[in-house]
């Protein structure tokens, strides 16, 4: 059956400014004192602390919380376009399509899909189902937007729009529409340390847990491409995938899981902030799916081939190797393989809350400091999704999404 999507802008969406902020300047902050602006805080009617509902209370806490999810969904939907434009299924097709074909919809216009034919066939080397994967995961983030601003509204209060921001180039593939995007996909400096913290049986980062090792370190060393740059990167030769292009799949196949693994702890970490009990319902059910899309490319994620293409090495994920040691180095078994094996994707029991509970296998971090909106935000700073091109510096988006994400973590919980 094929699913429909679509999504209007309302004409009073919330729209905000902010100068572009230095990316070092607030890192060496860290995490923002929650007394600067809050921008969610003047938007209930009437300036009323909270809005009457058949649950309790939605307070001013919850709006920043929902107006904080709904800006980073807008983000994602964003990124995850450009992998769809680039690497869903391609139109009559089959092997990239599947049977079920969506007709991917932003504000009611058609997103073009598996433009790249090329990369495509190098995404389908992590598995054949990627396109369609990608596509879902697309119509998802598109969905999770359209229903925040919906939702807000319904409670008074200003849906967000931050396409003031869509100022970075996207892909110079032929047939990628030219518009300005949100994010910048080409300049990634990607953590994949969430790997092995997800696998860590004595280690929990919420309680201090830590360092955890990169399972690709290179793509934590220097900023990579995760979407062809342009036709060269493609190849003249269709369904011929040069190591090149490859390694420029492999690192979108790690970039997706950085990406929902986020989302997989932010949406647990507010839900502790919120008050009204639908609201809470919204955030479990929304952060479900986000866990389950961080499960599935977590899976994908280990099927990158072995490969060298310049500064950048995938190791083989057999468990048999460490990648953070110097080649040649003894491996300790049976550590390096619970580590490192591509198949361990569920995550291992650990300490939570108190050592004589024992461990327990549970999704990590879901704290404040660690999952909560301002660490959510610092990591996409670090990972180079606002980058100006050829820059240090970031778009102005990241002011903003500062300021709302410090709204959303000074929130509390009433009653």
């Amino acid at each position: 059956m094929e699913k429909q999507r679509s999504g209007n802008k309302k004409s009073n969406e919330l729209t905000v400014d902010g100068p572009s902020a230095n990316r070092r300047a607030f890192l060496k902050k860290g995490v923002l004192g929650v007394g600067a602006a809050t921008v969610a805080a003047g938007l209930l009617p009437g300036g009323a602390s909270a809005i009457p509902g058949q649950e309790g209370p939605v307070t001013k806490g919850d709006i920043a919380i929902l107006t904080f999810l709904s800006a980073l969904e807008q983000v994602e939907a964003d990124l995850w376009i450009q992998y769809a434009e680039l690497g869903g299924p391609t139109p009559n097709v089959p092997t990239s399509f599947g049977l079920s074909p969506i007709d991917l919809q932003l504000n009611g216009t058609k997103i073009n899909t598996g433009i790249a034919t090329n990369y495509v066939t190098a995404l389908q080397t992590l598995d054949t189902d990627m396109p369609q994967y990608i596509a879902d995961n697309t119509d998802d983030e598109i969905s999770h937007h359209r229903f925040l601003n919906n939702y807000l509204q319904s409670k008074g209060a200003a849906p967000v729009d931050l396409s003031q921001f869509a100022i970075l180039p996207p892909s110079g593939v032929t047939g990628v529409p030219n518009n300005g995007r949100l994010t910048n996909l080409k300049q990634l400096t990607i953590d994949t340390s969430w790997w092995t913290r997800n696998r860590s049986e004595t280690q929990n980062p919420d309680f201090g847990g830590g360092p955890f090792a990169n399972v690709i370190p290179d793509l934590a060393k220097a900023p990579h491409t995760a979407i062809p740059l342009d036709d060269n990167d493609l190849g003249n030769t269709p369904g011929v995938v040069s190591n090149h292009l490859q390694a420029i799949a492999s690192t979108a196949g790690f970039h997706f899981a950085f990406i929902e693994q986020g989302g997989s702890s932010l949406y647990p970490s507010l839900a502790q902030k919120v008050t009204n009990l639908e609201v809470l319902r919204v955030l479990l059910s929304i952060g479900a799916s986000e866990i389950m899309h961080f499960q599935t490319w977590h899976d994908k994620a280990g099927n990158a081939p072995p490969l060298t293409d310049g500064n950048l090495t995938f190791p083989p994920l057999d468990g048999s190797v460490d990648p953070n040691l110097p080649a040649g180095t003894p491996s300790p078994q049976p550590q390096t393989a619970d580590a490192f094996q591509l198949n361990l994707i569920m995550p291992e029991p650990t300490v939570f809350l108190n050592p004589a509970f024992g461990p327990v296998s549970i999704l990590r971090p879901t704290s404040d400091a660690l999952g909560g909106a301002v660490a959510s935000v610092v990591s996409f700073v670090q990972d180079g999704l606002f980058r100006l091109p050829n820059s240090t510096q970031n778009t102005g988006i990241v002011d903003v999404l500062m300021k709302l994400a410090e709204a959303a973590d000074a929130a509390r919980r009433l009653g």
